[in-house]
């Protein structure tokens, strides 16, 4: 494992994932959230738990390169786009409990779901570019 690769593939995987959920949640589902604001804590009440935010996207991202990590070496971009599609089904799990549990529409768990699973392809893009195999060096002859 090259811990140099490994560290620039972590922090490009949370700028990612960042600015992936401001886009998702911010922006693209924010009239959803608005429209079932009696389900979810006040702004202000949020806001002050951002700290548990960006800490699961940090286990989030540590836990998806080591992951990728294990093969890369060998690994072509369709496998990337591959790891990122079943860590997107893997962990889309939750928005389907979610539904479950809590009283929101199914468009918000849906689009919780194909996010996720966008996300995470885009991710595995991102790690596979940024942890590529070093370059084997060519033998003298």
């Amino acid at each position: 494992m090259n811990i140099k690769r490994l560290i620039l593939a972590i922090v490009a995987g949370y700028v990612v994932i960042f600015a992936t959920d401001f886009l998702i949640h911010h922006v693209w589902m924010n009239p959803d959230y608005e429209a079932t604001q009696q389900v979810w804590r006040a702004e202000p009440e949020m806001k002050s738990m951002m700290g548990w935010f960006i800490g699961a996207q940090i286990v989030t991202v540590i836990t998806f390169v080591l992951l990728w990590t294990r093969w890369a070496d060998t690994a072509r971009l369709g496998c990337a786009v591959g790891f990122g599609f079943l860590m997107g089904a893997f962990s889309g799990a939750w928005p389907i409990t979610l539904y479950a549990v809590l009283p929101i529409p199914c468009t918000i768990a849906c689009k919780w779901f194909f996010a996720g699973i966008a996300q995470c392809i885009l991710l595995g893009i991102v790690t596979f570019f940024v942890y590529k195999p070093a370059q084997a060096a060519a033998p003298l002859s």
